[in-house]
């Protein structure tokens, strides 16, 4: 293993940087989706925002999932990017296309026969047809959000982020005036409410898809990559190695989501104000995240073009840059959240008592962004070294059986000796950062065994 020097930092941060500046403008441009939908949507009902409530959190656990086995294809094409093997990365492009067509159909499947997902929230029947009524369309745009994600991975593997960051803020414009056109009627369409939001969605999403196409098929920058020079049929053992490392690293994104989602299921247990107060944390703290999941998107390019060049070194090195400047950024805003926790919580303007309830909270939040930047860090390196189930494994432990299973215990006093102060939602947010710093220790481990094997049975070029 080589001895990491600090002086890597002013040579590796600034070209993490430059790929992740488009990658997080886009995150977030993503997430304002979902606060232009909430907001709207409240206006129009309380039945509407329940309804968009229950269909939202379906999708999403059924989207990133099928999107987190697409994804794959960015290290890989990151990997024959490095290696100057670019004729070759359209045939990948291709081959990930039909395996987002399979997984669109599977996944269109499930939207479209919702029912029983639905029934489990036992929701009156007006909320239950307006969730249905959202799934139903958000499985016309399916199609074109994997399609997008083939884009987005193949844009991330050659380092031009910033091309569809362009169209998702071209798209945050349009989704607006869609969203009121829908959702409270106009121009002899009548109101739809809550499933105004997909449709808005849904337009916007094939318009995304469409517009990447022309400039993907006029760029010259792309010609090099013969993505339409010809028509392949689906190659199973191509497909194969795509899904062999996708379906971990999709199921790894699951096992996050549903773990937060139990997380405020188990909450509700404990009233409106502890769920209200959970909320506004866990809103605040998906914002946060996107600066390390950025950083880590661009770290996992750069390392995997790295290794596609032979150059092993460089890609150790600049993963330990990442590790150390995105673990550095995040204590820094931890601690601002913290000394800032007022003026946070007075953009949201809750109730006295949700804002009672939410303030000590935030010290969960100042150090779990550190163990969650560590761990999704080292997550994303791995994935550039194809390494995704073992991670996936460590997620299931940590995240499912320390986080949730430790937080029950916590939160509901399970042994009886469970100190006042870790009881109700704060034990769910303590066994969840310790889940995720117990996950980052034993990947950052595995990142350095990785790294070991690497150099020891790749060599890396001499320069």
């Amino acid at each position: 293993m080589i001895h990491f020097k600090l002086a890597r930092l002013r040579e590796d941060v600034p070209a993490i940087l430059k790929l992740a500046t488009p990658i997080l403008v886009g995150q977030l441009a993503v997430i304002a989706f979902g606060v232009l939908d909430t907001a709207m949507t409240a206006r129009y009902s309380a039945e509407d925002l329940a309804a968009l409530a229950m269909a939202s959190a379906i999708f999403i656990s059924i989207y990133v999932g099928l999107t987190g086995i697409v994804s794959a294809l960015a290290p890989i094409a990151g990997q024959l990017f490095g290696a100057k093997r670019s004729h070759e990365i359209g045939e990948e492009v291709r081959q990930a296309t039909w395996l987002a067509i399979g997984l669109a159909i599977l996944g269109c499947a499930v939207l479209l026969n919702a029912d029983y997902l639905l029934d489990l929230a036992h929701a009156n029947a007006e909320i239950h047809a307006k969730a249905n009524l959202y799934l139903s369309i958000l499985a016309i745009g399916l199609p074109a959000s994997l399609g997008m994600r083939v884009l987005m991975a193949l844009h991330n593997a050659v380092s031009r982020p910033a091309v569809i960051t362009a169209v998702q803020l071209a798209g945050l414009a349009l989704k607006l005036p869609l969203n009121a056109l829908f959702i409270y009627g106009g121009l002899g369409i009548e109101a739809m409410g809550g499933p105004g939001c997909a449709v808005a969605t849904v337009i916007v999403t094939w318009l995304w898809l469409l517009v990447t196409l022309m400039i993907v098929w006029n760029g010259k920058f792309y010609r090099p990559f013969a993505i339409f020079k010809q028509l392949s049929w689906p190659n199973l053992q191509r497909i194969w190695t795509i899904l062999k490392l996708g379906a971990p690293i999709g199921f790894s994104y699951l096992i996050e989501v549903t773990s937060f989602t139990f997380m405020s299921l188990f909450i509700a247990r404990f009233g409106i104000t502890a769920l209200a107060g959970h909320q506004i944390v866990a809103n605040l703290g998906t914002v946060i995240y996107m600066v390390p999941l950025s950083l880590s998107i661009a770290t996992m390019t750069l390392v995997s073009q790295s290794i596609g060049a032979n150059r092993q070194d460089r890609a150790e090195e600049i993963g330990w840059s990442a590790v150390t400047f995105t673990t550095l950024l995040c204590i820094a805003i931890g601690i601002a959240v913290w000394f800032l926790r007022m003026l946070l919580l007075d953009l949201y303007n809750p109730p006295a008592a949700v804002k009672q309830f939410a303030i000590p909270l935030f010290l969960f939040i100042a150090l779990y962004q550190i163990f969650d930047s560590l761990q999704v860090t080292a997550a994303f390196i791995l994935r550039a070294y194809r390494i995704a189930f073992l991670p996936m494994i460590i997620y299931a432990v940590s995240l499912w059986g320390v986080g949730l299973g430790g937080g029950y215990i916590l939160a509901f006093n399970m042994t009886g000796s469970v100190p006042l102060s870790m009881q109700g939602a704060s034990g769910f947010w303590l066994a969840n950062s310790i889940s995720l710093g117990l996950a980052a220790m034993l990947l950052l481990y595995l990142f350095r065994r990785t790294a070991e094997r690497f150099e020891l049975t790749h060599p890396a070029v001499v320069t």
